[in-house]
């Protein structure tokens, strides 16, 4: 079994390529924050399907035909060709609506059904079978990960009009969220993040509704929603990502009255370590939410280069974590980086959770995930670190390990919001982990399964 906490789309894709990557996402990512938005004022509204029949009776043949899989995973099936533009916004030939709104968000009242709030960087992933020619089309490899040049423009609509192509609502946290809200009951989950204006943001909006996800996007009408498309080949990936608005998400949209009502009544937050690139202040006004409220603060380092060249707005927050999550490479880059002098993922996660403190009514814990090995669990003032033996599975029921640790986390952070111990978030974290690499792409499957409990 492969239970890690891995580099997930968008910043994966720099892991192995720091030397020409680096500079692009800390160019794009570090200067949003304290520019003022291109859509402030703005509103935008899409329209789409009534809901969309997860087992639809499509033609195999139909190339145009988007299919997807159910509720659970957050995709369906959608035929491109029903797309069509209205007053540059996108709707489908079917009569019913849902919209997108920058600033008319839903008039629902804040309540306490949305108790985890998460936060980071939406992606639409859009995955599908190809072939050397569609690689040696875009320029491509087959076993890869690369942000999308000019070159890779055509590539998202081509999956989409002329290949069996599943859509996932993706991005890290996305996923985290998602996988969240499948094991607490409906209406439980509220996550933030930048999109576009476009089709493929009606898209992405749909796929989060499957899901039974509510979601809050910052609109921008100017930059395109982010993608990341998958090229499968055999057992190979080529992923392409376009990050787009994910990378210009802002404190202005955090903080207007109907987000930030969002933000009071959560019980506990999820944020995602990409989102370091894109948006600090964010993530620092959530922590100190938290901390003043004494709820929960979780973390995800997310990849070994948040922690290398994203040190300064990582330890700002460091206070703020009441737990910290990371896979074994992430705790390697944090110990480099913060020069600890030692590879002892152990004495590692001892380290993190032995960082100052804010909140002093909550001990920090450090997990780290180590792949089939045992979870690492340390808890701030303790000696003893715990170790917790993944599930074990027939590897032959191992589809996509992709996406593996942010099902863990979203399993852990269900168990946060229940409030169960230490030990049976763990737990529920190494289920749903264990049902996603079943799956292709970050997924769950459906029927939805129940959680079994802590034998």
């Amino acid at each position: 079994m492969f239970l890690t906490h891995p580099i997930t789309r968008p910043q994966r894709i720099i892991t192995g390529k720091l030397e020409s990557l680096i500079g692009v996402s800390f160019a794009v990512g570090a200067r949003r924050h304290d520019q003022p938005s291109a859509a402030a004022g703005a509103s935008r509204s899409f329209y789409s399907t009534a809901p969309v029949n997860p087992f639809p009776a499509a033609n195999p043949s139909t190339s145009n035909l988007v299919r997807g899989c159910d509720p659970a995973v957050g995709c369906f099936s959608l035929s491109a060709s029903n797309l069509t533009p209205i007053n540059n916004s996108f709707h489908t030939t079917t009569p019913s609506r849902f919209s997108i709104r920058s600033n008319s968000l839903s008039k629902m009242a804040a309540t306490k059904d949305y108790r985890l709030l998460c936060l980071e960087n939406p992606l639409l992933d859009i995955q599908a079978f190809g072939d050397e020619a569609l690689l040696e089309k875009y320029g491509l490899k087959a076993n890869d990960a690369i942000l999308a040049e000019e070159k890779h423009q055509g590539l998202f609509e081509d999956l989409l009009q002329n290949y069996d192509a599943k859509l996932i609502a993706g991005g890290a946290a996305q996923n985290t969220a998602r996988g969240a809200q499948y094991l607490l009951p409906p209406n439980s989950v509220v996550y933030l993040g930048g999109v576009g204006d476009d089709k493929y943001a009606a898209i992405l909006h749909d796929a989060v509704k499957q899901a039974g996800l509510r979601v809050e996007y910052r609109v921008d009408p100017k930059i395109s929603t982010g993608r990341c498309g998958v090229v499968i080949t055999g057992h190979n990936r080529s992923m392409c990502t376009e990050l787009g608005a994910a990378n210009h998400y802002d404190l202005e949209h955090l903080k207007k009255p109907e987000v930030w009502s969002l933000v009071e009544n959560a019980e506990v937050y999820y944020v995602g370590g990409y989102h370091f690139t894109v948006c600090p202040p964010a993530i620092m006004e959530l922590a100190k939410q938290a901390a003043s409220g004494n709820k929960p603060f979780i973390l995800s380092l997310s990849a070994p280069f948040i922690c290398q060249f994203f040190k300064e707005p990582l330890d700002a927050s460091a206070p703020y974590w009441d737990y910290v999550i990371g896979n074994e490479g992430e705790a390697a880059a944090y110990a480099e980086s913060h020069g600890l002098n030692t590879t002892d993922v152990k004495e590692i996660a001892k380290a993190l959770a032995n960082l100052p403190k804010e909140n002093t009514q909550r001990k920090r814990v450090a997990i780290i995930t180590q792949g089939t090995e045992p979870t690492i669990v340390a808890i701030q003032g303790e000696d003893e670190v715990k170790e917790y033996p993944v599930h074990s599975i027939d590897p032959a029921k191992i589809n996509d390990t992709n996406g593996a640790g942010d099902a863990f986390a979203g399993g852990f952070a269900a168990g946060v919001v229940e409030g169960k111990s230490i030990e049976e978030s763990i737990h529920m974290g190494q289920w749903l982990a264990k049902l996603s690499i079943q799956e292709l792409g970050p997924s769950y499957p459906f029927p939805k399964q129940a959680y079994p409990g802590h034998n």
